[in-house]
């Protein structure tokens, strides 16, 4: 593979999602009472947009853009934007704001995520967790860190050795009602099977928490390569294994995240409930 060092593209996410960070926490009103309008809906009425997701894109774009024009960008909110094709092709995978419901209500899993492709393959990623302080970083082949600030950045390692049984299992839901109904029934069943789920609401730093050792896996239908991109390359470097059902990669149809061992038995478990469907 031939492109730039990755290093130095992680340094430019970084800064890039520290700046969107700033914007969209300043952009919050404050208090209990406080909460940003929405701009638009997608999926549904309850898949909402705010002018700060907007925003924090175009925030991103510029930079990015400013530091290298040539390259390609593929955001949430504004598509792909070409760029040159051939060896060593960069491509900037963005979403400005993973977990705009939250951000919305002010609760605190919403974050900045940005991955950059070369060739295709993911080779950095940054997910930044304002509300938390955090900040969760990644090369291809150099490892999954986390800075929390105020020290060394500190190197991420997944749970190993759990059973599923006795697995914390992340996990989240669509926002269209044919999806959701299946969704439920899906969640249902696993539950009794698992230590017990959570529902973060933003892909990206459930991913992270996987890396972390918060959780011990992930599973979710319906989320886009923005969502996992850099989250997902994160909780590789820790050690998960990525991917969907029936050997599949990830995808919107499924995306699982955990070590492989307990990957496969979530997988086998998925697949025995046809997690992939949609109700009619």
């Amino acid at each position: 593979m031939t492109g730039p060092d990755p290093g130095e593209l992680l340094g430019l996410a970084v800064d890039a999602a520290a700046a969107a960070a700033a914007m969209l926490a300043a952009g919050r009103p404050a208090g209990p009472a406080g909460r940003p309008e929405v701009a638009d809906t997608k999926s549904s009425p309850t898949d909402v947009v705010t002018e700060m997701d907007r925003a924090a894109e175009v925030l991103i774009r510029r930079r990015l853009l400013a530091a290298r024009p040539q390259d390609a960008i593929l955001g949430e909110e504004g598509g792909e934007e070409a760029g040159r094709y051939g060896p060593g092709r960069v491509r900037w995978v963005v979403d400005p704001l993973d977990g705009t419901v939250n951000y919305l209500y002010g609760l605190p899993d919403w974050s900045v995520s940005i991955a950059a492709e070369v060739d295709g393959t993911v080779v950095a990623g940054v997910v930044t967790v304002p509300s938390q302080g955090e900040v969760f970083l990644a090369t291809l082949g150099g490892g999954a860190w986390l800075d929390a600030g105020g020290g060394e950045p500190v190197r991420l390692h997944c749970n190993t050795g759990v059973p599923l049984e006795q697995a914390l299992v992340s996990t989240g839901f669509g926002y269209e009602v044919p999806r959701r109904v299946v969704q439920g029934e899906v969640v249902g069943a696993v539950l009794p099977r698992v230590r017990d789920i959570r529902r973060g609401g933003s892909c990206a730093v459930d991913l992270c928490s996987l890396a972390a050792g918060r959780v011990d896996a992930y599973y979710e239908r319906g989320v886009n390569y923005w969502d996992w991109a850099a989250g997902g390359l994160v909780a590789t470097e820790a050690g998960a294994l990525l991917g969907g059902l029936a050997r599949a990669e990830a995808s919107p149809s499924m995306t699982i995240a955990a070590e492989p061992v307990l990957f496969g038995r979530l997988r086998d478990l998925l697949a025995s409930l046809d997690a992939e469907r949609d109700a009619p």
